[in-house]
Order: structure tokens, then sequence, then C-alpha cells
């Protein structure tokens, strides 16, 4: 099984001027320690989950890009992007300069987007949920086609592209793994079977059943459940024991599950790191 570091939460002593050589020693110590993938929200405002709207949160490509100078082998994507924050030939151009420039390191995670208090806030584009949906699907097969080396025109429904010319490809081949976040039933886990090759869910009562929907919706697009990866989020804070988190992961990776990120919710970050790499990780990397 596979860490993930989820960096969701830059409220960290020393205010904005900190953030920087802060991310920076966050970034090279997860990678030292055995952390496999690095990922940011694709939030504009911190979420009510984590904390207020005013606390900190840095805009995601833009950090991605920093953190693929600051390392040499995670993984880097968000967890993840929202559909219409983005034009598609633009989203699909940006994750492949982020695998360019990292090195084939880059991912696409992706969902339909849910936060509507920001989107209204910043004036970002919120349509209503089904036509979301619509976007998700028209962008996924934008990316694709972009990342196939095809440049010819794309005719959708809400996206119109004359010629999807993309140059450089990115690195990664056939294209940056993509992941589709959520665990909506009849439309989200469909387009995980249709086009994505990860999924990611929380780890809740119910995430055995979600995989069973997965698992119909794979043979109905005739494709291997297999294939894609089931990957998970959770949090864990400085009071959190490396037995405690040892037996959730059992848990997970029991179900199928082979990557699970972690949101470390701390001002101090650095210890919990490091308490994964002494403890958990070593643990974890022979399942």
């Amino acid at each position: 099984m596979d860490l993930g570091y989820h960096v969701s939460d830059f409220s960290w002593r020393g205010g904005a001027a900190e953030l920087a050589p802060q991310l920076a020693t966050l970034a090279r110590t997860a990678e030292r320690v055995g952390v496999s993938r690095l990922t940011v929200m694709d939030h504009v405002w911190q979420i009510h989950v984590i904390g207020p709207p005013e606390h900190e949160m840095l805009e995601a490509y833009t950090t991605l890009g920093f953190l693929a100078a600051q390392t040499e082998r995670v993984r880097l994507q968000t967890l993840v992007t929202g559909v219409v924050y983005r034009e598609p030939g633009l989203l699909a151009k940006m994750v492949t300069t982020l695998d360019v420039l990292s090195g084939g390191r880059a991912a696409l995670g992706i969902g339909a987007a849910w936060n509507e208090e920001e989107a209204h806030g910043l004036g970002l584009p919120f349509p209503p949920l089904a036509e979301r949906f619509e976007r998700l699907e028209e962008t996924l097969q934008i990316c694709l086609q972009m990342w196939s080396g095809e440049e010819g025109p794309y005719e959708g429904s809400h996206y119109k592209l004359a010629r999807t010319l993309n140059s450089p490809q990115p690195l990664r081949r056939p294209h940056p793994p993509i992941m589709i976040g959520g665990g909506g039933e009849r439309k989200t886990l469909r387009l995980v079977a249709k086009y994505a090759d990860a999924c990611n869910l929380f780890p809740s009562p119910e995430v055995a059943h979600k995989l069973d929907v997965l698992r119909a919706h794979c043979e109905r697009e005739d494709r291997d459940y297999d294939a894609i990866e089931k990957t998970a989020t959770s949090a864990v804070n400085a009071e959190t024991k490396p037995a405690q988190l040892l037996e959730a992961l059992r848990g997970l990776h029991d179900l199928g599950f082979t990557a699970t990120y972690l949101s470390i919710r701390a001002t101090e970050p650095l210890p919990v790191l490091e308490m994964l790499g002494a403890d958990v990780i070593p643990e974890i990397s022979g399942w």
C-alpha cells in the first residue's frame, strides 16, 4: 500500500511569509520518509470541515508546480480539481505542463465540484449539478483526446474546441493517470468505470458497497474492475497512534485499496510525517 500526504491545511505558525519554506520542508520530508504522493485541494477558500473560509488557502496548480521543484520522486496531483473552475483545454495543458516539468510525475484528479459558496464568492462558474456532471464527462473526453496526440476538433454540448493541439505531449504514457473523486453511485462511479485509472472514496461504513457498485458499472462498461486503483482519503492529527492508523489502513487494504491520502490536521505537521516514516510506512510497504 502507498501512502500519500494530502496538504489540506496551510494554517501553520508564522503566517504567509513562512508558507513557502514550511511547505518546501514538508514536501522534502514527506519524500524522504517514504510518502509516494503529494496532493492538494482545488479550493480557493478553506473548506468548513477543516476551518473557516478565512484560513490560508493556496491555488492548487501553482502549488503543485512549486512542489515539483522541491521533490524528485513523488506523484503530484489535485484531490480533486473542480471541473468548472478551468476550461478543459487549459486544464489538459496545465496537467501536461506539470507532467513535463516534474519528469513525468503528474496525475489528474478531478470531480464535479461542490463548493458553491467559494465559487459565488470569487465569481467562478457553478452551474447546476446535472450540468456539472455533463461538463465532467466532456472534460475527460477532451483531456484524453489531447493526450492521445489527436489534433482534430471536439464538439460537445458544453465545450467546442477547434483544434486539440497539445505540444509537448506528457512524458507519462499513455497519459497522466486519471482519478475521479467521489462516491456517487449513478454518475461518479459510472464515469470512473468508463474513463478513470483510479477512484477516491471516503472510508465510511458504506465503502464496501461503493466498491460493489463500481464493480457493476465496470461489468456494464466491459472494463476490468481490477485495473482501476482504489484509493481513500483519511485524516490524522498529532494524537494519532501508529497502531490505530495501521488498523484502519489494514481494513482498507483488505477491501482492495492500494493507496491512502492522509490529511494531517496539525499546526506542526512535521512530527506526524516523521511518525509515519518511522512506524507506519515500513509496515505497509510490504502489503
